[in-house]
């Protein structure tokens, strides 16, 4: 995933370097063992399919990863970086069940979240992108691609919106004036619905109508 966060041991460049019957060079077709299997076992699909990845090669990546993710179907390592192969290979549908199944798994993976809001969003769901986005924000606040991602939908919320009339609180991709763009305020819950916690101006109010009845 361009711009994504490199979240795999040993899947990154450099990795891999002692996987059994490696991939061919160029992002070729994965060698093919006996019964048409790619050679080596699970962990060696995993780290090939991460280096093609890595090399710039999704398509390839993905045949080695969707059989690692055969063999075992629960491990969120190998699922997510296959969404991420899907994902960088224009298989967004198929991306963002993946990163779907990673984060309901494991609702604190902020990655798994990241991507499955990317994905909702090429899909034409600004909606569900907006929630998934901001949950990774509110995670991860420092990263700057989250952040991207989530002024994006959010932008494309607003301009939507703009067809039939102001972007009313509550709605997603709402931001209270002020706010700072894709980021969530401090204080804020995770869908970026409003501050919690906040300043209440009513009473503020309340005090300040007293105060001049006092004197």
């Amino acid at each position: 995933m361009s711009g994504g966060q490199e979240r795999v041991d040993g899947a990154g460049t450099g990795g891999a370097d002692g996987a059994a019957g490696g991939a061919g060079t160029g992002g070729g077709v994965p060698e093919q063992g006996r019964a048409g299997e790619p050679a080596g076992d699970v962990y060696d699909w995993f780290r090939r399919g991460g280096r093609l990845l890595a090399q710039g090669h999704p398509a390839a990546a993905e045949q080695l990863l969707a059989r690692a993710a055969e063999a075992e179907p629960h491990s969120r390592s190998i699922r997510e970086t296959l969404a991420r192969a899907q994902f960088d290979a224009g298989s967004y549908a198929a991306a963002l069940e993946n990163f779907r199944a990673v984060a309901l798994a494991d609702p604190s993976d902020d990655y798994a979240q990241f991507g499955w809001g990317v994905s909702a969003a090429r899909l034409g769901d600004f909606e569900t992108s907006a929630k998934h986005l901001a949950l990774a924000v509110a995670m991860r606040p420092e990263t700057d691609h989250y952040r991207a991602a989530l002024r994006q939908t959010r932008a494309t919320l607003a301009a939507r919106a703009g067809a039939f009339g102001p972007l009313l609180p509550g709605a997603p991709g709402y931001q209270e004036p002020g706010w700072p763009s894709g980021a969530l305020p401090e204080g804020s819950d995770a869908r970026g619905d409003g501050p919690a916690g906040g300043r209440d101006e009513t009473d503020d109010g309340d005090r300040r109508s007293d105060h001049r009845r006092s004197e």
